[in-house]
């Protein structure tokens, strides 16, 4: 007899707090959700105490309160910047508090909006949180990200169910890819969790010099810095050695590129939801590490606004290799959420990267993390490229190239 709905999402809040966060008994929990999601929050709260948190406090995010800023707020007020929200987590990083992110939200919310005012005050909101950001991206806090469904998402992964059935459909792929269906979770998750590591420590061993991507519309070499590191599935902070899983779900594993080292083509096979609008078809050209074009089928002005950013946003922050069975990608379902869809597929990221990809980055200056080849940025965004028509090949230092993928599987 399978569980009930309810039994599942204890089970999915249950994981999210230990697996996901990794959350250690005396430690205070931030919980960011849109307030859609009401229900998982609370369930996330009350796991959270029953786990041992001191104290747990809720950011509620709200699409609507969002969209009504752009449609009527003054035009010259978004010089103004929001900082209740943003104030919290800096505090919370300041403190060492964990973090459990609901990311959920209307892939197309603000397409109607000019891109140029979302642009800035993605841009400024991400220049306020850079502290914040960069104890992320040098593991100094244990955190996780994981979906929840909200009608407005659903009626885009399953545009022609009612509103209702679309949510329910869309909870159950969650639990289906998190493998919260199978009998005994926790154990599939260490399971899971321990071959990834043993991809990431062969990738450690090999030290490859540069990847190689070929698929249709994409020709593209991506060279990486000495003494790289992959991380993926585990990982642990720099401090105290909390493990923690920062996405549930994760299929990858994932290195930093070298910031002056890409070169070529490379052509998305999946959509990317950004800044409240859905970005399709599109490509980038890369030389010496830096977007020189852009070519997009639609919302390619986004897509350019993004790029520009700042110089790091111009360049590559991660490289990932996830296989095309991944559950995910068997899914079959387009699910406009980065979360889920970078888990189906082989996918890069412009912007910043993460330090504790290149050994001893979190204790360099930025100027020795640039030299190292590291890339600074306030975005990381992260786009799909894999399907079962890629290939990936490793190359080394002396010249030599080792096949790590063909039609998007592993070579073993």
């Amino acid at each position: 007899m399978s569980d009930s709905f309810e039994t599942k999402l204890e089970k999915y809040a249950d994981l999210a707090v230990r697996v996901g966060v990794g959350l250690q008994s005396g430690q205070r929990l931030i919980v960011r959700a849109p307030v859609e999601t009401a229900p998982f929050a609370r369930l996330l709260v009350k796991k959270a105490y029953q786990a041992g948190a001191r104290l747990v406090e809720v950011l509620w995010v709200d699409d609507a309160t969002n969209l009504a800023r752009f449609q009527h707020a003054p035009a010259d007020s978004f010089d103004e910047l929001p900082t209740s929200l943003a104030d919290a987590l800096l505090r919370c990083g300041e403190r060492g508090d964990a973090v459990i992110t609901v990311y959920a939200t209307d892939p197309s919310l603000l397409k109607d909006q000019d891109p140029e005012l979302v642009a800035k005050t993605q841009k400024d909101l991400q220049a306020y949180l850079l502290p914040f950001s960069k104890r992320i991206v040098s593991k100094k806090l244990n955190w996780c990200v994981v979906s929840a469904p909200i009608p407005s998402w659903a009626a885009h992964v399953f545009p022609d169910a009612a509103p209702e059935e679309g949510t329910d459909r869309l909870w159950d792929r969650i639990f289906r890819i998190c493998r919260i269906d199978q009998a005994d979770p926790f154990r599939a998750w260490k399971d899971h969790i321990a071959g990834l590591a043993r991809r990431r420590e062969y990738l450690d061993q090999r030290q490859f010099s540069a990847l190689r991507f070929r698929g249709p519309g994409t020709d593209l070499t991506v060279g990486l810095p000495e003494r790289h590191l992959w991380l993926g599935g585990e990982s642990k902070t720099a401090g105290k050695k909390i493990p923690f899983v920062a996405n549930l779900p994760t299929e990858e594993v994932f290195t930093a590129p070298h910031r002056d080292r890409v070169d070529g083509v490379v052509r998305s096979t999946k959509p990317l939801s950004y800044a409240g609008a859905v970005i399709e078809g599109f490509e980038f050209r890369f030389e010496n590490g830096r977007v020189v074009h852009v070519e997009a089928e639609r919302n390619a002005a986004v897509l350019r606004q993004l790029i520009d950013t700042d110089d790091g946003a111009a360049r590559l922050g991660e490289v990932a290799l996830v296989p095309h069975s991944s559950p995910i990608s068997q899914s079959g379902i387009l699910f406009y959420n980065t979360l889920l869809d970078e888990n189906a597929s082989c996918h890069l990221a412009v912007g910043k990267s993460y330090r504790v990809c290149i050994a001893g980055g979190g204790e360099m200056s930025d100027q020795d993390y640039a030299r190292a080849g590291g890339n600074e940025s306030l975005v990381h965004v992260d786009f799909m490229i894999g399907s079962g028509e890629m290939d990936v090949d490793g190359a080394g230092s002396d010249g030599s190239t080792q096949a790590l993928m063909r039609s998007g599987e592993w070579v073993d």
